[in-house]
């Protein structure tokens, strides 16, 4: 993978909002672990989230506020004088979302013109931006993979939160020069995620108690599924290239190129574990959520010279474990 400098990150001052999530914690501990002085915007201290358990937050400067109040923000990037931001901070459940859309709109859409408008205003200070879209900011294709420069149309909350986020992005690019990369993955998964609605924490659970995984679906929707240490070091590295005028304003796609669906999934993790007594639950009642969705990395590995680390097989015997030992101590 090219890297602008082995010393890139070394004292660099690095906003990071959503740093109590799965992906905001991994990526805060590369960060840690590359020498940058981090920033973290929390809302509420969550002891649970690995965030906190870890301890890495002892050594990060905390902002207490949400995305929803520019006065946060603002305050955050002049008064830690900040040169690079991640912006990850977003309500990131699907469900949730199609349930009661107001606060997606709120967090997804209102915290990215906030954030945006806060760097634009701090100009002299933020170098680059890195905003967290998805691969559901596309909303639903004929033709798949879904490459970077197809249309942005989501139908339901969620997506539509994705699709403005993302475009709302582009413009503080396009109209004020904000040096801006926007990153579109598929499902991560990973060590720290303690939203047990998603499959894959879901699964492990199930498996670990002796229970049968109940699926949403039919069992059959397709999704990529990528690992949450290959997802952060892809965000650094498009931070690294975010001097180059063909990486800002631009978005990138990052995946295994494995797509797969829900039930061949949740068999990787059967064989993982050995499992395979303990069939699916397949109930076929999901709504508001797109069939087939996967991705086209090729831009990424060409202009970023980006490689995944972790095939899903080698992530998920990664994340089983990390469950294993996180369950093992916590009573649910």
């Amino acid at each position: 993978m090219k890297s602008t400098s082995n010393h890139f990150w070394q004292d660099r001052r690095v906003f990071v909002t959503g740093a109590t999530g799965m992906v905001g914690f991994w990526l805060v501990k590369d960060l840690l672990a590359a020498g940058a002085r981090v920033i973290a915007l929390v809302r509420d201290p969550d002891p649970q989230s690995g965030f906190f358990r870890s301890g890495d937050y002892r050594q990060v400067s905390l902002v207490q506020g949400n995305i929803e109040e520019f006065a946060s923000l603002e305050r955050a990037l002049n008064d830690h004088e900040v040169d690079t931001v991640f912006h990850l901070a977003a309500q990131p459940i699907v469900s949730v979302a199609h349930r009661y859309p107001l606060p997606t709109f709120e967090a997804n859409i209102r915290g990215t013109y906030n954030l945006l408008e806060a760097c634009r205003v701090h100009s002299s200070l933020v170098k680059r931006v890195v905003i967290a879209s998805s691969d559901k900011a596309y909303g639903p294709h004929d033709k798949l993979p879904y490459t970077e420069d197809m249309a942005l149309q989501g139908k339901h909350p969620y997506e539509v939160s994705k699709s403005c986020a993302d475009l709302i992005a582009q413009s503080y690019h396009h109209t004020y020069g904000l040096p801006v990369a926007i990153l579109r993955c598929g499902n991560i998964y990973g060590g720290g995620d303690l939203n047990w609605s998603r499959i894959v924490p879901y699964a492990i659970r199930c498996f670990l108690e002796n229970k049968r995984p109940i699926i949403r679906s039919d069992g059959k929707f397709v999704r990529d599924y990528i690992y949450v240490k290959d997802v952060s070091r892809s965000y650094m590295t498009t931070a690294e290239h975010l001097s180059e005028k063909n990486v800002q304003g631009g978005a990138f796609n990052f995946s295994l190129e494995r797509p797969v669906t829900v039930l061949e999934l949740v068999g990787i993790i059967q064989d993982l574990m050995k499992a395979r007594h303990l069939e699916p639950d397949v109930q076929n009642n999901a709504s508001g959520e797109i069939r087939e969705q996967y991705l086209d990395a090729k831009k990424a590995h060409r202009v970023l010279g980006w490689k995944p680390q972790f095939t899903l097989e080698q992530g998920l015997d990664e994340t089983v474990a990390w469950y294993k030992d996180y369950l093992a101590s916590h009573k649910e």
